[in-house]
């Protein structure tokens, strides 16, 4: 029985040791980045195989209906599938969903690449949990690759193949800018990086502006200026930050004493203070 298993294997594989069914990207777990990265996918005219695996039937038949994308309720069946398999689950349900793959799921052929999205996860946790010839990388992609302007931060694990890397960074390069980063660094950039920065900063704005008098509308058009028009500014021109500030900001005007006496009231010292709760809840995942 174990050498018809065996011949069975052999004769799905091609002359280079790869298996000929392992064909498309599979996504395990059909959450939100999935969705967003889908999207932004289907935006950029992406047009190989996607397959995306789920134990919610609602998520997939939402993603079905709403992207076109082929989804597939069987672990194994999506994971036999899979070239390059994309861990898409909540940090806590990493190791569970690992354990369950099995090493036997991927001995039998070349090292398939599996990237995680899983914020405070190492690579030796990876290793650890699943110890099968694959190869690892570390993805943080944003929400906002939903419309192609994501940011994707990237880390590789040891001998990682330099064909896998470049086709992993092509990937994401399809959903927005690629950079690729030391893996004891991800964490900083995990806090640093992600849209809901902008999001508070425009609520928190146009809230403080209606307490002043404006109508919501305005509130928001004004605050949504105030960042988004600034920063695309800043991006496509050619003047350092600081000299904006200070063209921003005249010594004596108006904006200078906004930015003032919220220094003052501990700007600062806030948002220190939340990108170090950020690192703290990945440290925690890391030692699930």
């Amino acid at each position: 029985m174990k050498a018809e298993r065996m011949g069975q294997v052999r004769g799905n594989q091609d002359r280079r040791g790869r298996n000929k069914n392992r064909d498309a990207v599979v996504f395990l777990g059909g959450g939100r980045i999935t969705g967003a990265l889908l999207a932004g996918l289907g935006l950029a005219g992406y047009t190989k195989p996607i397959v995306v695996h789920d134990r919610n039937p609602g998520k997939l038949r939402r993603l079905r209906r709403e992207l076109g994308i082929t989804v597939e309720p069987d672990l194994q069946r999506a994971v036999n599938r899979a070239h390059v398999l994309i861990i898409a689950v909540r940090p806590d349900s990493v190791r569970a969903l690992l354990e369950k793959l099995g090493n036997e799921q991927f001995g039998a052929v070349r090292p398939v690449t599996i990237v995680s999205l899983a914020a405070g996860i190492p690579l030796a946790n990876l290793r650890r949990w699943l110890k099968a010839p694959v190869q690892w990388a570390r993805a943080m992609p944003s929400p906002v690759a939903r419309g192609g302007r994501g940011l994707t931060a990237l880390a590789f694990d040891r001998n990682f193949l330099a064909a896998a890397q470049k086709e992993v960074r092509r990937f994401f390069s399809k959903v927005g800018v690629v950079l690729e980063i030391p893996e004891n660094k991800f964490d900083a950039f995990t806090v640093t990086y992600s849209s809901s920065h902008g999001y508070h900063a425009v609520a928190a704005l146009a809230n403080a502006a209606e307490q002043f008098g404006l109508d919501r509308k305005t509130a928001l058009i004004a605050a949504s200026h105030a960042f988004a028009d600034g920063i695309v500014a800043w991006r496509e021109g050619k003047f350092s930050l600081d000299e904006l500030l200070h063209e921003a900001a005249t010594p004596g005007g108006i904006s200078a004493a906004n930015l003032a006496a919220m220094d003052r009231s501990g700007y600062q010292r806030a948002v220190l203070m939340g990108l170090r709760a950020g690192i703290d809840r990945a440290r925690k995942n890391a030692t699930r």
